[in-house]
Formats: C-alpha cells, structure tokens, sequence
C-alpha cells in the first residue's frame, strides 16, 4: 500500500526530504513504519526514538495501524524553552508541563501533582529531603516519556523537584497531552508509575522524632 511521509525539524534533515511516498506492506502498524524508516535512512535512526508519529494528523501509538493512502508526519520534539522532562531545585510550576505538551492536535491534557503529605503513618512530617542522580535521572526520565509516548500516543513532560521540601508543596508535576483522554489518562498513570520504580531519586522522610529513607524502612 502507498504511504505519504511528511518530516519536520531534525526529521527532514536526517532524512534529506520534506515528504515522500512510499510502498509498505499491509497489515502496517506505526511500530512497522518506524522500523523501516530507521533502516531506509541512517540518520534518521537516531531521531526516530525522539519522535512521535502522526497518522492523518492524529498523533499515534507504534501499535496503531496505518490505513492505505494515509499521511505520516514525524514529528520531533517541540521547541519550547526548557526540556520537557527535568530535575530541578526551584519550586515547580504545573503550568510549564501543561505548556511543554499542549499542541493543536491534542484534544485531552491530563495532569499529576504530587504534594508533600503532612503526615505518615501517624506521624507528623517536617519536611521532605529528595535527593537525585541528577544526570542520570533525566535521562532516564526522557527515555521512559519516550516510550510512553510511542506507547499510549500521548505527549509526555515530567518535572521532579530535589532538596528540602514541606509538606503542601509539589514534589513533582507530570502533564500528558493526546487527540483523546483515554491514552493521555493512561499515559500520565504509566508516567508516575515508572518514575517510582525506575528513576534515580530518594526520598528521606523527616519527623520530629527521627527521620527514614522511604523504602528502607524505619
């Protein structure tokens, strides 16, 4: 089946072309048409993993199929002013991550803001100390959005606060935007999810009687 192929930014550089038409098998999913990109150009092997995909101007999932005659857009990351996923010690807007993700073809943003809790377990936080693997954690955290994104077809952006925080304030704010809610909803649970588990950052729990690094124990 014939394919249209728009590329923008960095996309059209590696691939030396603003748009083209191409001859695919059919079944083709997303996934199908990212592979075979990545072995017809070189270069663009190394800005695909970064891109999304649009399928009749409708950003999706790798696991989505591709209709004859469609119109494939690959799209890099926006520009934008900060990256969309960082580490940082200021206090977090919820704002700049819906705003790192909104974009004319997203119908449903849908976000997470975790806040300090004042108490665990019955006993009274004084503060939280979140410590960080600073280069490593982003990178990390732009890896999982990326995949995220390739998954649920949703824009992700992730901000994650490090130092001394107190109760009533963000630890971490996560914005996802898609053409609808149910990939943008299930996007931003995947997002929080694997941050916890994957991402390199601590949490000490502080208490007016002692303190505990949370999964350690007391």
């Amino acid at each position: 089946m014939r394919l249209t192929v728009l590329y923008f930014a960095a996309a059209r550089d590696a691939a030396g072309s603003s748009r083209e038409t191409l001859d695919v098998s059919a079944p083709c999913t997303v996934g199908d048409l990212r592979r075979q990109l990545s072995e017809r150009y070189a270069p663009l092997a190394r800005v695909l993993p970064r891109c999304r995909m649009a399928v009749n101007e409708e950003l999706a999932a790798d696991g989505d199929g591709v209709p004859e005659g469609a119109e494939v857009a690959v799209i890099p990351p926006v520009a934008g002013g900060a990256p969309r996923c960082r580490v940082i010690e200021t206090p977090l807007s919820l704002d700049e991550v819906v705003a790192a993700v909104r974009a004319p073809g997203g119908g449903a943003v849908v976000t997470f803001e975790g806040d300090v809790r004042g108490d665990t377990k019955g006993r009274k936080v004084v503060r939280l100390e979140y410590e960080a693997y600073r280069s490593m954690a982003e990178r990390t955290l732009a890896r999982l959005a990326s995949e995220i994104e390739r998954e649920h077809g949703a824009a992700v952006a992730i901000a994650h606060r490090v130092g001394r925080l107190l109760p009533g304030e963000a630890a971490v704010v996560i914005a996802c935007a898609a053409p609808h809610r149910a990939p943008a909803f299930r996007a931003c649970e995947a997002a929080i999810e694997r941050l916890k588990r994957e991402v390199p950052i601590w949490k000490r729990e502080v208490f007016e009687d002692g303190s505990v690094w949370v999964g350690l124990g007391a």
